[in-house]
C-alpha cells in the first residue's frame, strides 16, 4: 500500500506516493510517484468526481404521453377495457392494453400499425407499460383486435359514459349530436360494407367514405356515444337509430340531470326520429331547412326582437308556434348580422368568380365563331350548357344568374346577367337567417339560441379528428368492417382522453386549446444520458432527466402532477 509523503524543496511542499516493500527482511522504497503540490491533489480529486462526457443520449416523449396516461389511470380506463373486451391471449398484451396504447398514439402522434412499435420505443410508455416490442407488431395488434366486436365496444361505451358523467360531473342539460364522414382509399372491389361512396364533406366524392355519428357533452365535447355507419347512409337515417338507443339509456343519463336536451343540425331531421323523441323523456333543439318554410322567411324584420345577452350581439329573433313533423313546436327565426355579413362576403366572392369564368367561356365561344381557333373538338350546345351549370353550381348562384346559350352564325353564343330582383330577394329574405325549433316551450329566446349554438362543440370535435397533427382519424389502412370499427373506437377514446385532459387544465386556470395543450406537453421530453464504461464497470452508467421547460410547461407539469412519472436517475 502506498503512503503519502511530503517533501519540502526550496520552501515549497511537494507530495509523493511511496510504495514500500521488505527486501531481504528490511523495508525498502521500491517505487515513488510524484503527485505535485496540495493544489494539484485537490484539483485531481475534484476532476475524478466529475463524470466523463456522455457517450450518447436517448430522447423519449414524456409530457403528452404521461398526461394522457394519468387521465386514463384516474378514470380507470384500462381495467374497464379489460373487463368488457375479450380475455387476454397467452402471448402479448391484453386487448385493453393494446387499445389504450393505440388511443394515446392516435392523440399525440398518429401512425400506422407498422410504425406502432417504433413510436412506442420512443416514449415513456416503455416504463409505464413495459412490453416486448415484438408484441406491438401490426399482426399481433390485429390478431387481438379481430376478437373485438361491436357488442364489446357498445358495452364498454355504455359503462364508460356512466363513469365519465359521475366522476367528471358533466353538465348534461344539453347534449350535441352530429355526423361526419372520412374518405378512404379503399379499392372499389373491396367487399367491406362500411366504406361507400356518398356526399363527402371534404369534397372527395370520388372516394369511398366511412361515416361517424358522435354524441358529446357541451362540457368540453367529451364523447358519450359514437356510431360508425356506411358512407352512403344519410345522417338523418342514422339519427333515428341513435334516438332509439338514447331512449333506452335515458335512465343512466338522467341520474344526474332530469331535463336533458338534444341539440342537432337540420341534416339529422327525420320524422320517425322525432316520433321516438316525442315518446322519450328527452327534449330537443334543432334547425329547419329555410327554403322549406317560405312563410317564416317572409316575416318582416320590423317584427323581430333584438336579444340583450352580450353573447348574442347582433342577433334578432321572431318567435312563433308552428306544426313541424306532425307536432306543434316553438319556432324561432333568427337574424344574425355577423352571419349576414359573412354570407354576403362569400356570395360576392362566388359571384365575381363565376362572372370571370363565364366571360372566359364567352370569349372562347366568340373565337370559335370567328374562326380564330384551328383544330380541336368544336364545342357543342349540351357541352357548353353543362359548363355553365358547373360554373353556377355554388350556393344561390343558380337563382341569381340568368345565362343562355344559343346557336348563332354556325357557332354558339353565351349571354348572361345578374337577376337583381332575385339577389335582392335573397338578401332580404334568407341571408343571415336560421330557423330553430324546439319542444322546450318554456325556454326563453336566449336559451334556445345559446343551446343551438352549442353545436360548435361537436364541430370542434370533428375538426380535431381531421387535424393532421393530433387526434387524426387518418391514416386508416384498414379494409374490413371489423377493423374500421376498432379504428373508430380508439379514435373516439383518444378524443375522450384529450377532452378530459383539456377540461382539467381549464379548471385549474390554463385555458388552452387541445392543440396548444398537447403541443406544449410534447415539448417536455425525457433524456437518457449514457456514459462510457470505466475500467472495472460491467455496464454503462446512465443518468435520466427532463428537458428544460418554459414557464407554461412548468405550470402544466405541476398542475398535472407529472412529477410522479418523472424518471429516477440510475
Amino acid at each position: 500500500m502506498p503512503s503519502l509523503t511530503p517533501k519540502i524543496i526550496d520552501g515549497h511542499t511537494y507530495f509523493y506516493a511511496r510504495y514500500c516493500q521488505r527486501v531481504q527482511g528490511k523495508p525498502k522504497i521500491v517505487r515513488q510517484v510524484y503527485l505535485g503540490k496540495i493544489e494539484d491533489l485537490v484539483a485531481a480529486a475534484e476532476a475524478a468526481r466529475q463524470p466523463p462526457p456522455p457517450q450518447e443520449t436517448v430522447v423519449a416523449a414524456f409530457g403528452d404521453v404521461a398526461a394522457l396516461w394519468q387521465i386514463a389511470e384516474r378514470l380507470e380506463i384500462l381495467p374497464l377495457l379489460d373487463s368488457t373486451l375479450p380475455a387476454k391471449r397467452d402471448q402479448g398484451l391484453s386487448c385493453g392494453q393494446y387499445l389504450l396504447l393505440a388511443a394515446i398514439n392516435r392523440a399525440v402522434a398518429p401512425t400506422s400499425k407498422l410504425q406502432f412499435a417504433d413510436w412506442y420505443r420512443q416514449t415513456v410508455l416503455t416504463r409505464l407499460l413495459p412490453a416486448d416490442p415484438a408484441w406491438l407488431s401490426s399482426q399481433n395488434f390485429w390478431n387481438h383486435m379481430d376478437r373485438v366486436t361491436a357488442d364489446h365496444i357498445a358495452a364498454f361505451e355504455q359503462q364508460m359514459s356512466r363513469r365519465l358523467i359521475e366522476r367528471l360531473e358533466l353538465d348534461l342539460r344539453a347534449l350535441v349530436y352530429d355526423g361526419t364522414n372520412f374518405f378512404t382509399y379503399i379499392n372499389t372491389r373491396t367487399p367491406a360494407k362500411l366504406p361507400q361512396r356518398g356526399h363527402n364533406k371534404q369534397k372527395r366524392g370520388d372516394l369511398r367514405q366511412v361515416s361517424l355519428g358522435l354524441l358529446v357533452s357541451t362540457d368540453f365535447h367529451i364523447p358519450l356515444l359514437h356510431r360508425v355507419y356506411a358512407g352512403n347512409v344519410a345522417d338523418s337515417v342514422e339519427f333515428r337509430s341513435v334516438t332509439e338507443e338514447l331512449a333506452v339509456h335515458y335512465r343512466a343519463l338522467a341520474q344526474t340531470c332530469e331535463h336533458i336536451t338534444l341539440v342537432f343540425d337540420k341534416g339529422n331531421n327525420n320524422e320517425e326520429a322525432f316520433d321516438t323523441l316525442a315518446a322519450s323523456p328527452f327534449h330537443f333543439v334543432g334547425s329547419l331547412v329555410p327554403s322549406q318554410h317560405a312563410d317564416l322567411l317572409a316575416v318582416p324584420r320590423r317584427r323581430f326582437r333584438a336579444l340583450t345577452n352580450p353573447r348574442l350581439d347582433g342577433v334578432e329573433v321572431y318567435r312563433t308556434e308552428k306544426k313541424v313533423f306532425g307536432r306543434p313546436h316553438t319556432v324561432l327565426v333568427t337574424f344574425n348580422q355577423h352571419l349576414f355579413d359573412g354570407q354576403m362576403q362569400g356570395l360576392t366572392a362566388s359571384l365575381n368568380k363565376a362572372r370571370r369564368k363565364l366571360r372566359e367561356l364567352q370569349q372562347q365561344l366568340r373565337r370559335w365563331r370567328e374562326g380564330q381557333v384551328k383544330g380541336g373538338k368544336r364545342p357543342t350546345l349540351a357541352g357548353v350548357q353543362n359548363q355553365v351549370r358547373a360554373i353556377c353550381s355554388a350556393q344561390h348562384l343558380k337563382s341569381i344568374f340568368k345565362a343562355e346559350v344559343k346557336e348563332v352564325g354556325g357557332g354558339l353564343e353565351l349571354s348572361f346577367g345578374t337577376d337583381s330582383a332575385a339577389l335582392d330577394r335573397l338578401c332580404r329574405l334568407q341571408l343571415g337567417k336560421t330557423i330553430l325549433f324546439t319542444d322546450n316551450a318554456d325556454w326563453s329566446d336566449e336559451q334556445i339560441v345559446l343551446a343551438y349554438r352549442s353545436q360548435y362543440h361537436i364541430e370542434d370535435a370533428f375538426k380535431q379528428m381531421k387535424n393532421p397533427h393530433f387526434l387524426h382519424w387518418s391514416p386508416m389502412f384498414h379494409w374490413t368492417d371489423s377493423k374500421i370499427r376498432v379504428h373508430a373506437f380508439y379514435c373516439v377514446l383518444a378524443l375522450t382522453l384529450s377532452s378530459a385532459l383539456q377540461r382539467e387544465v381549464w379548471q385549474k386556470g390554463e385555458p388552452l386549446s387541445i392543440n396548444r395543450l398537447l403541443e406544449e406537453l410534447r415539448g417536455i421530453q425525457e433524456t437518457l444520458l449514457i456514459y462510457p464504461r470505466r475500467q472495472g464497470q460491467r455496464q454503462n452508467r446512465t443518468a435520466t432527466c427532463l428537458t428544460r421547460m418554459n414557464p407554461l410547461q412548468q405550470r402544466l407539469f405541476s398542475l398535472l402532477d407529472l412529477q410522479r412519472y418523472a424518471p429516477v436517475t440510475r
